[in-house]
């Protein structure tokens, strides 16, 4: 129960962040890609402070014998850059471009009662069950 009211803070406190700061508007994601054009540097500075703010806290986190809420830290152990993550990120990359979006933000961007996240959440889910079909052969 503790552990479903912390991920429950998390997302709240993470999308307030995001409404807050415009990263639900893709307009303004569209803008920051757009370093040729009309570049739009808020989305820098949100990565910084997002940047910031874990450097700081996971140094202190790490340190504890384990979670709060939890009996162990779960961290990545795989440490490989292999064909799959390059091609991944970069299929990631060009539909976050496209669409201006990515999911946490297109969630949040459900309360603008817009047809574009609901549609890039249908694409996205669609995207992720193609490729656990690809995967599974």
């Amino acid at each position: 129960m503790k552990q479903n009211l912390v991920a429950l803070s998390s997302g709240l406190l993470f999308g307030l962040g995001l409404g807050l700061s415009q990263m639900i508007d893709r307009e303004r994601i569209l803008g920051f890609l757009d370093i040729t054009g009309n570049w739009d540097p808020a989305l820098l500075f949100v990565l910084g402070g997002a940047v910031g703010v874990t450097v700081i806290a996971f140094r202190f986190v790490l340190r504890l014998p384990y979670p709060i809420f939890a009996t162990a830290f779960r961290l990545p152990t795989y440490k490989e850059v292999d064909l799959p993550l390059v091609l991944g990120a970069a299929i990631f990359g060009i539909g976050w471009g496209i669409a201006g979006y990515c999911p946490g933000p297109a969630i949040v961007a459900l309360i603008l009662k817009s047809w574009s996240p609901m549609i890039f959440l249908a694409a996205f889910v669609a995207g992720s069950l193609t490729s656990q079909l690809i995967n599974r052969k």
